[in-house]
């Protein structure tokens, strides 16, 4: 991942660990063990609503954006495209997550972590083109006005929801993504909104990611 560090690519490095260590941990996971398929699951339920969440804001706020962006037109309807393909790999893997889950083998779990091999190949494509073809188009206008307009309507629809997405964002941030969600947001706020207004994340996805004893 090369350019300048943006809120959209703190969201993608978010994706990419929990894609991650979700592939890693069910090619691990033990036989029988229905606790941690339910542990898995609610992970997993979490990061298809923030994708949601995330392209959904995209769909009906960033894109109407672009119309008005020279060179954008194009790239938007692909970008459109790769929704609707991601949004069905996801759907797909969600399936297969919920069958896990339901029985805690570890033929679904393989099942599981092959569908969700599938989706991070299609989630991957589409979020190096937006970082590689569209967010260079985006870049002149991140201090407009217009822009920080779009940003607001952007951010999750309750004071729940904003704390959840920041405790998500957070969990296992590398430290250079940190550093600039900090230069954006103030210490104090990441940390209420996370701690506060995000414990419904700490109790049930955070334990997924936890050593397991």
């Amino acid at each position: 991942m090369t350019g300048p560090m943006t809120m959209n690519r703190v969201i993608h490095a978010a994706v990419r660990r929990d894609l991650g260590r979700l592939e890693s941990a069910l090619a691990t996971a033990p036989d029988g063990d229905r606790a941690r398929a339910r542990q898995l699951q609610a992970a997993y339920a979490n990061l298809h609503d923030q994708l949601k969440h995330h392209h959904e804001g995209e769909d009906t706020h960033v894109f109407p954006f672009l119309a008005g962006v020279e060179g954008a037109t194009e790239l938007v309807e692909v970008m459109e495209t790769e929704h609707h393909a991601m949004a069905e790999a996801l759907a797909g893997a969600r399936t297969a997550m919920d069958a896990y889950a339901s029985s805690g083998s570890a033929g679904d779990a393989h099942a599981a972590r092959d569908a969700v091999v599938r989706a991070t190949d299609i989630v991957e494509r589409h979020l190096h083109h937006e970082e590689n073809d569209l967010e260079p188009l985006m870049l002149p206008h991140l201090e407009t006005s217009e822009w920080k307009a779009v940003e607001k309507k952007l951010r999750p629809a309750s004071l729940a929801g904003s704390g959840r997405f920041m405790a998500w964002v957070q969990d296992g941030m590398r430290d250079e993504v940190r550093a600039y969600l900090r230069s954006k947001i103030p210490v104090p706020v990441t940390f209420l909104l996370s701690r506060l207004a995000g414990r419904s994340y700490h109790r049930d996805v955070a334990p997924a990611w936890q050593p397991i004893r």
